[in-house]
């Protein structure tokens, strides 16, 4: 092998290693540079705030994607929890918080379910309840955008804890128990080991099907979360809009944080990291006056890339 292929090789590993942080840094430079006002409190609260869905939900996705699997249907169980919130608001706010996470337990099930014993593949599986589920949530609220007003639902959008908002202190929480299961849990190292070889893992004894079905349904719930975040930020119920392409946003944030594709591996941190890269380049190129579709673009090109650079690294 000659130096340019190591020099190669080389680079394509440190860039899916480090390249999240250097993105991050370069951006947080570049906008300090020259973006208004853009070191203020309020601007940092509000990129926070507009992250933490995107985190919470990326969590999810990349114990998924460390399963060697996929899971399309976030942006759906999204819109389904949401609808499922005003439905029983009116028994209180910890009612229907607790429903809309059970909704999102429930898809999520389903999901594990067909992928696990039904052996579909996870992108053919969870495509089924991207379409289906966000058609459900929207005859759920009858097409209608609901308006909220309980305001212990609403403190979830606008209240801080300890001085933190209240979705980014959820966010924080949940990347420290993502990061606990993955590195000192059993079900973790099952997980990791699943994505990494799974014929060998059934030989070694894992128990295959229980953890891909605990797996997809983490993911599940924890889209509900980032449902519920989204809804009480937003003061409404809207289905049809909400978690719209966040499937794209968290498997990019996955993707670009380290985490291969081909899974046997999960980066908590880098993950994390790729959530905030993802709101600083919507920002970025929002508060410069384009458009929000170019953000979109902006993705796509930004999770070739890292596809790209994790096959460079997995071909040396």
């Amino acid at each position: 092998m000659t130096a340019a292929t190591w020099d190669r090789a080389g680079v394509a590993r440190w860039l899916q290693e480090y390249g999240v942080y250097v993105a991050v840094a370069g951006l947080l430079l570049f906008n300090i540079a020259f973006t208004t006002n853009f070191l203020s409190v309020g601007n940092f609260r509000t990129q926070l705030v507009q992250a933490a869905p995107v985190c919470v939900v990326a969590l999810g996705m990349a114990l998924v994607i460390g399963t060697e699997g996929v899971d399309l249907s976030v942006g759906a169980v999204m819109a389904l929890s949401a609808a499922v919130i005003p439905l029983y608001l009116g028994y209180g706010a910890l009612p229907s918080i607790a429903l809309a996470l059970v909704a999102g337990l429930i898809a999520g099930m389903f999901n594990g379910v067909l992928v696990a014993y039904l052996g579909i593949q996870p992108i053919v599986a969870t495509l089924a309840l991207l379409v289906g589920g966000r058609g459900l949530a929207l005859v759920l609220a009858n097409g209608q955008l609901v308006q909220l007003h309980d305001p212990a639902f609403l403190f979830l959008g606008t209240g801080d804890v300890l001085g933190v908002p209240v979705g980014v202190f959820a966010a924080a929480l949940f990347s420290v128990a993502v990061a606990l299961l993955v590195g000192r849990t059993t079900f973790g190292r099952h997980l990791v080991a699943i994505g990494g070889n799974r014929a060998a893992s059934v030989l070694a004894g894992v128990p295959v099907r229980r953890v891909l079905i605990g797996v997809y349904a983490i993911c599940g719930v924890l889209a509900a979360v980032a449902g519920v975040l989204s809804t009480a930020r937003l003061g409404a119920s809207d289905p049809a809009d909400v978690g719209l392409l966040m499937e794209l946003s968290a498997i990019t944030a996955v993707v670009v944080g380290g985490t291969p594709l081909t899974g046997g591996r999960v980066r908590v941190l880098g993950t994390v990291m790729g959530a905030l890269l993802m709101q600083l380049v919507r920002a970025t190129l929002i508060k410069h006056n384009l458009p929000d579709s170019t953000a979109q673009m902006a993705q796509a090109a930004i999770i070739v890339g890292a596809v790209y650079l994790a096959r460079e690294r997995s071909s040396r």
